[in-house]
């Protein structure tokens, strides 16, 4: 009896520890300092615009009639209309050489300049044209895709210029609990080449990563952990074992 005693203490303990040790990998950020603290961001850059982008552009002036050329329905010229009555906005894709054609300034290079660069130089071009133009301008192609063990993966788009690793997952709904935390794959891809980058989200040191921000057509894949392709595959074979005895009994009862 106190043997039997001892084998169940040690089972206990054992499991007691194996579900300690796997909370410990479920946590976000785990090195973090949870009492409250200030540091400074500097990580950030702005976005920089690139081939294929497209670019969201309203112009408004003293001269209402004048600038409402810039402000019309575009189908197929140049880019994809997203405009509407009360916020006309047209998006000019930018060609292979980092260019956009614009009515009155013409082809203008924009390849490596910010949104607010862009923006100043049409404004500056404008001056010649127009009375005190204002001009407002953001990229209206940029989205990032989550795929993996999410709760929702999918491609989501961005209002801003700014979305975090953290944002995007948030938008996918989070993580599943038996999606690995530690073991995250940022897939980017800039200036004609491919980026495979780990990102470990129990470390708080992500936060200070020049990846922690996210550009335009990022991927993040999400990898399972084995216990969910346990999990699967234990139903798999537990539907094909049944098949398979009810294959038998359907031939015995025919014979």
């Amino acid at each position: 009896m106190k043997i039997r005693l001892h084998y169940l203490y040690f089972l206990l303990f054992v499991l007691t520890f194996s579900s300690c040790n796997s909370y410990k990998k479920i946590a976000y950020f785990q090195d973090l300092n949870k009492n409250a603290s200030r540091e400074d961001v500097n990580n950030f850059t702005p976005l920089k615009v690139e081939t294929d982008d497209v670019l969201g552009i309203s112009v408004t002036s003293l001269n209402p009639e004048a600038s409402s050329i810039f402000n019309y329905n575009l189908n197929t010229i140049n880019g994809t209309s997203v405009n509407n009555a009360a916020n006309p906005v047209i998006g000019y894709v930018v060609d292979s050489k980092g260019d956009i054609f614009l009515p009155l300034i013409g082809s203008m290079k924009v390849q490596g300049l910010t949104l607010t660069e862009v923006r100043d130089q049409i404004r500056k071009r404008l001056l010649t044209y127009l009375r005190e133009p204002v001009v407002n301008i953001r990229l209206l192609n940029f989205k990032v895709s989550v795929l993996g063990d999410v709760a929702r993966p999918g491609s989501y788009p961005v209002q801003s210029e700014r979305i975090t690793v953290t944002e995007a997952i948030a938008l996918a709904g989070d993580l599943n609990i038996t999606a690995q935390r530690d073991n995250i794959l940022l897939v980017r891809e800039r200036e004609g080449k491919r980026e495979y980058i780990p990102i470990d989200l129990t470390s708080k040191r992500l936060f200070n990563s020049p990846y922690y921000y996210l550009r335009s057509n990022d991927v993040l894949y999400i990898q399972p952990g084995k216990v969910k392709y346990a999990s699967v595959d234990n139903s798999y074979r537990t539907v094909g074992l049944l098949l398979s005895a009810l294959s038998v009994i359907a031939i015995i009862l025919t014979r």
